[in-house]
């Protein structure tokens, strides 16, 4: 039987499942994977709800599937308190999942913070957010994903939320890109959060290729909070126009797709409001473009299919139509 199938006896089993991910991770190799296996998606469902019940319903419908692993989108609302209380009350919530679940931040996470002072606050709940989130090299969960974090470099201790991971033959990764423009500020002189990071992710992005590369990968997917693949849109002669956060990553990521002989996936939050329509991955060559709508979205990895990638809803769900 497959170890990612994840299988209902899997959840009597934690320990094992964990073992033998555990092995393959420190033996530094993939475990041979032919057979199909499927993913969850958790959207940023606080962008229209200021507490936790979307996503505990979220949480408890993708334990009910059987899927390799669920990330999820952010952790709580930019209108919710950025304390320490509201992130141990999620952290518990996120531990309490049947599935490994990796979080994904989001901007309403960290990047929306303010003092009692109404100063911001980003760059110091990130940090604290990184003690609390990314203290150990696994997922949250019952069954525990080994991750390999950024931080394992010495020049970027501080990435922790930068984490990879691989299943069957591709390789899966986090990338701290959050919407509102990458958190790039106009104002000048109060961006170094930002300039660090892009540095940080320029050599993310340089790892996780390079390993797919050398593995031979049929896959590289990035999971991130804003959309890096979509350019700002504005009138010509307009001088006004705040620079573009995502352009050297989107330049990044482009760069390395095309040098990449498989396929890469990018799937990131909605824009603004989250769109009625059914999701579609966008294709451009080998790069494909999934925003994630309210809700979870069920994505299935098929080796024996030309798309790679399918997408679905839960089994009592209608499924969604594809590109």
């Amino acid at each position: 039987m497959s170890v990612f199938a994840r299988q209902r006896q899997h959840r009597t089993l934690p320990v094992q499942l964990t073992l033998l991910l555990a092995l393959a991770a420190n033996c530094g190799t993939v475990l041979a994977e032919t057979s199909s296996f499927s993913f969850g998606v958790i959207a940023h469902v606080f962008r229209s709800n200021a507490d936790e019940t979307a996503l505990r319903s979220a949480i408890s419908e993708t334990d009910a599937d059987n899927l390799a692993f669920v990330v999820a989108n952010g952790i709580k609302a930019s209108s919710e308190p950025c304390t320490d209380k509201l992130y141990g009350q999620r952290k518990a919530l996120l531990s309490s999942a049947k599935n490994g679940l990796i979080v994904s931040l989001s901007a309403s996470d960290w990047v929306t913070c303010r003092t009692t002072a109404d100063r911001s606050a980003a760059i110091e709940r990130l940090s604290r957010i990184r003690d609390l989130f990314f203290s150990d090299e696994f997922s949250f969960g019952d069954s525990k994903i080994p991750l390999i974090r950024q931080s394992t470099s010495p020049k970027f201790r501080s990435y922790v939320e930068n984490a990879r991971w691989e299943i069957g033959n591709v390789v899966f990764a986090t990338i701290n890109l959050p919407a509102a423009n990458n958190h790039y500020l106009a104002e000048g002189g109060r961006n170094s959060e930002f300039e660090d990071r892009q540095i940080a992710n320029r050599e993310w992005l340089q790892r996780v290729f390079l390993n797919a590369s050398q593995k031979k990968s049929d896959a590289v997917v990035l999971f991130c909070d804003g959309d890096p693949l979509a350019t700002q849109r504005h009138r010509v002669f307009d001088f006004n126009v705040k620079r573009d956060g995502f352009t050297e990553i989107r330049q990044r990521i482009n760069s390395h797709a095309a040098h990449f002989e498989g396929k890469v996936l990018v799937i990131h939050g909605p824009h603004g409001t989250a769109s009625p329509n059914p999701a579609n991955i966008v294709w451009q060559r080998n790069l494909g473009d999934l925003e994630v709508p309210a809700g979870w979205l069920k994505v299935t990895v098929d080796p024996a299919s030309p798309k790679l990638f399918e997408l679905g809803k839960p089994a009592d769900q209608p499924t969604l139509s594809r590109r």
